[in-house]
């Protein structure tokens, strides 16, 4: 995915968020850890230039027509960012493994030139570099686009303006091909700006900003530039640029081809595309045609394919390694009685089975045909740049615990959950590592160790710790004098379905109450504290933040409380307690004493620090990092800071846990037998239960199968969980946005600037004078103040490697926070007509749209 593409999926959600707005660390190694993390390379069929045919028409899916043509505004899409790298200036682009590289299509030259007193960066311009009027691309489009972009003039409908409001001035220098940017504050992040360049017919003035490319670009200066829309037809129709001075594109036309989802399979085998992003379902049938084409093998239709007109085709077999039989292939003695009854005296019954019969040759041969057309297929596959994370919402209710957070987390198996969506697919199953860096990339290093890998035991312990028990399950708490009992008595907003009740089996913890427009129940409500998860199939889709979804009204802000205090003092207390729930759960009959000696608990085998005394008030001390010499001077909003704790073996720098948290590198103390799972535990005769959000619209079955396997793993520890499947329309705004979740799926987009486009991610939620609570892209709503600091000298640190170091630092605190936990890579797959060259799963890479084409014909 291009930087374009990246960012304008970024920009959407910043407007849509309403705010435009431990154990100890694992080692942030200095060194290349994103060259030891391999990324899967581009899969695109790369050819040489003089292997591209001249001339011909690509026709490429997108999932609809841009709605706006301006990448910097909130609706801007990955149709609008496909448009901007085939028609705009990028100064710099992408290459696989994510980093920024200056175009020789239109800089010389760009490099810092001052660091003191101020950063000032120098951009030489390529001579021949115009717009498509003739105009030379200069420092007039440059002030036009920073003074659209630096936040100052609310009459410019921008979606964000990251790094355009560090900059003091733009000036022309030496000569019109140089352009001087002079910045007020240092900025990294330098690069990411003015890709794409608009003109300044564009960019300058509101009214030509806002409305003047939304459907239309006046000017344009790429390989390629528009001709038509075709809003009947859906396509949107690019042609070589003749004024373009690089090397000329080898298509004559690029045609965008609004084809949803839905509709990719008949676009494919009636051959209306050429390119086509596929789900996993739709790239293992055209894998199984192309099979079945080398083997000769006859096609039958897929399990569950239907006929034309609806009818499933008896004859449907499971794809084998044998070949399927004729599907009106019958055994003897079936095929007399068949014949018997054809020639009988029952007239209507003869009659039905021919016309049964004639269904089924019918469908048989409407599925060789389209099997046909699919072999002239490939898929081609890589990781794409976004990721898939559980988010855990901190705002309130039991995950505005940190222990309970950290214990959620360790109680899944990543590796486990990326088999499940990778595997099939044949890409590496490899859980990632970070939540700023993609495998491969220089930033990357696994900051996983700063929470811990799956330990059930370690789970346990840390919801034992929070009060979660299985007594606490069962026993019934009485209220206290003078105040009511359940979400009356406590005010505290509930993420639980209307029409659960409280305190009941199914339902959320004690202190909850509905939102005044909460969705209906889920199949899981009322089934029981201990009942298993019944996910209803349906087609739900990976969510991604910024994917473009249906908005009928407008939405101004997220109105939230501030998360309580995190964790609380290990005490001799909890811990025997949390020793006592293992053993219970390990062996039901056998009683357990809590292992003390002289009025001190001893810590578990693999706990960092000592054991404290009883009476211990001290707080959870803080892991100190190398070369992290700033305190934490805040964590998840209203927590007090900590002090710091020196640095146990194995850890990493600048994290923090409960004292008497298990170093992932320790020893574990058995888990329940065979996995098994657990009784579900609870505090004050409340059943520890979490609501899990997921879309309902359509897209791929891999959300469904994570999800379930997410509850399964809860389950082992005791967690249930209620799925509540909403409509893709309401999923971002109404329950991830505004915070009425416990539990998400949702993936967010890589980036080649974490600096930059992770902070707002990340950030910690600050009051806003009306008394709601910011969070800007924050939807899980954990922070700290060091977070925050770390991602602000990052953003401000011109030494590359010393930059990559605070990003580290960052992505461990982030891990140890436990608000959100990335499990996998997306897959990419992209079925591309197999004579297409240059074009498929670009990964990271910027396509270049002139070099896309057909392979030419083989000299004989």
């Amino acid at each position: 995915m291009s930087q374009v593409g990246v960012r304008a999926l970024r920009s959407a959600a910043l407007l849509t968020s309403g705010a435009l707005a431990v154990s100890v660390l694992a080692g942030c190694s200095s060194g290349d850890e994103g060259g030891r993390a391999r990324a899967v390379p581009a899969d695109i069929a790369a050819a040489a230039r003089a292997d591209v045919a001249d001339g011909g028409t690509l026709r490429w899916a997108v999932d609809a027509l841009p709605a706006t043509l301006n990448a910097f505004q909130a609706d801007a899409d990955a149709a609008t960012a496909r448009v901007a790298g085939a028609v705009l200036p990028a100064l710099f682009t992408l290459d696989e493994r994510g980093r920024p590289q200056p175009n020789p299509n239109y800089l010389e030259s760009a490099e810092i030139i001052e660091r003191e007193p101020r950063q000032v960066v120098r951009y030489r311009l390529n001579q021949q570099a115009v717009w498509s009027d003739g105009r030379e691309i200069g420092a007039a489009d440059f002030v036009a686009q920073w003074q659209a972009l630096r936040g100052r003039d609310s009459a410019y409908w921008t979606a964000r303006n990251a790094g355009y409001e560090r900059i003091e001035k733009i000036e022309r220098g030496a000569d019109d091909l140089e352009v001087r940017v002079t910045f007020a504050k240092r900025y990294a992040d330098w690069k990411s700006l003015f890709t794409p360049l608009y003109p300044k017919e564009v960019t300058g003035s509101p009214t030509a900003f806002n409305d003047g490319a939304r459907t239309r670009l006046p000017k344009s200066a790429g390989p390629f530039r528009m001709k038509a829309v075709d809003a009947k037809a859906g396509t949107l129709t690019l042609v070589r640029d003749p004024r373009w001075w690089g090397e000329p594109a080898k298509l004559e036309r690029l045609v965008l081809r609004a084809v949803p989802r839905a509709g990719r399979a008949k676009a494919l085998t009636t051959k209306a595309v050429d390119v086509a992003d596929v789900d996993a379902s739709l790239a293992a049938r055209v894998d199984r045609a192309v099979r079945e084409g080398k083997a000769g093998a006859p096609g039958s239709p897929a399990p569950g394919s239907a006929a034309p007109g609806g009818a499933a085709p008896s004859g449907a077999v499971p794809d084998g390694p044998a070949p399927a039989p004729a599907p009106d292939a019958k055994a003897p003695s079936d095929a007399l009685k068949s014949w018997a009854t054809a020639h009988g005296s029952d007239e209507a019954k003869a009659a039905a089975a021919r016309a049964a019969r004639l269904r089924d040759r019918r469908a048989a041969a409407a599925y060789e045909a389209e099997q046909q057309a699919l072999r002239g297929y490939v898929v081609r596959r890589t990781l794409e740049p976004a990721f898939t994370q559980l988010a855990l919402n901190g705002e309130s209710g039991p995950l505005a615990d940190e222990r309970v957070r950290r214990a959620v987390a360790r109680a899944l198996d990543r590796r486990e959950l990326a088999r499940t969506v990778l595997a099939p697919v044949g890409l590496p199953a490899e859980p990632l590592g970070s939540h700023l860096a993609l495998a491969g990339q220089d930033a990357y290093a696994d900051s996983s160790g700063a929470l811990g890998d799956q330990d059930t035991e370690e789970a346990l312990s840390l919801l034992a710790d929070a009060g979660f028990t299985p007594e606490g399950a069962r026993a019934s708490a009485a209220p206290k004098e003078g105040t009511k009992a359940g979400a009356e008595g406590s005010g505290a907003p509930s993420k639980a379905p209307s029409g659960t009740p409280s305190g009941s089996a199914a339902g959320t913890p004690a202190g909850a109450a509905s939102p005044a427009a909460a969705p209906a129940a889920s199949p899981r409500a009322g089934a029981g504290a201990g009942a298993t998860a019944v996910d209803v199939p349906s087609d739900e889709g990976l969510y991604i933040v910024g994917d473009p979804q249906p908005a009928d009204d407008p939405w101004t802000g997220t109105y939230v409380l501030a998360p309580a205090p995190a964790a609380a003092v290990h005490s001799r207390l909890v811990l025997g307690q949390a020793r006592a729930v293992t053993s219970a759960l390990t062996a039901p009959d056998t009683a357990a004493a809590p292992d003390t000696a002289a009025g001190r608990s001893a810590a578990p085998a693999g706990s960092a620090g000592p054991a404290q005394p009883a009476d211990d008030p001290k707080p959870p001390r803080a892991v100190g990092a190398a070369g992290d010499t700033e305190p934490d001077t805040g964590t998840a909003a209203g927590d007090t800071p900590a002090p710091q704790q020196p640095k146990a073996q194995g850890g990493a720098p600048g994290a923090y846990a409960p004292a008497g948290t298990a170093a992932p590198s320790g020893g574990k103390a058995p888990s329940p037998a065979a996995g098994a799972p657990v009784g579900p535990l609870g505090k004050d005769g409340q059943p520890l239960t979490l609501r899990f959000v997921l879309p309902s619209g359509p897209g791929s079955e891999s959300l469904r199968a994570v999800g379930e396997k997410i509850v399964a793993m809860l389950d082992r520890v005791g967690v249930r969980t209620e799925i509540s499947k909403v409509p893709d329309a309401s999923f971002f705004k109404d329950h991830i946005a505004s915070g009425d979740y416990d539990l998400a799926l949702y993936s967010w987009p890589g980036t080649a600037f974490p600096a930059t486009d992770g902070r707002p991610i990340y950030a910690k939620p600050e009051p806003a004078t009306d008394g709601s609570l910011l969070v800007e892209q924050n939807y899980t709503r954990v922070g700290t103040d060091h977070i925050d600091q770390l991602f602000e000298r990052a953003a401000a640190e011109l030494d590359e490697k010393a930059a990559r170091d605070l990003v580290r630092q960052a992505d461990a605190r982030i891990w140890a926070a436990a608000g959100s936990i990335p499990l996998f890579q997306r897959p990419e797959l992209v079925a591309v007509k197999k004579n297409v060259v240059n074009a498929g799963a670009f990964g990271f890479a910027t396509p270049r749209y002139e070099n896309i084409g057909f392979a030419a014909p083989k000299k004989k």
